[in-house]
């Protein structure tokens, strides 16, 4: 929105956006009910291996959100 400042998008942003990954996760747990899903072990540790380095990624991002400088 204009004239707001980066913490107040951030805010408004981020809170809608793990709202969003928190909902994903319950529509996930939901595939647990083994009376709807059969799944084998493989694809679980495939898919938790998936979601587990996408968090790292995100979380790197934030660790080492100050943009490097080029310099000659």
């Amino acid at each position: 929105m204009k004239g707001e400042t980066k913490e107040v998008r951030f805010k408004r942003i981020a809170e809608r956006r793990v709202q969003r990954i928190i909902d994903s996760f319950t529509s996930l747990s939901q595939c647990s009910n083994k009376r709807m899903y059969k799944w084998s072990d493989e694809q679980l540790r495939r898919m938790w291996d998936s979601i587990e380095s996408a968090f790292r990624s995100c979380k790197t991002g934030f660790e080492k959100s100050e943009p490097e400088e080029f310099r000659l």
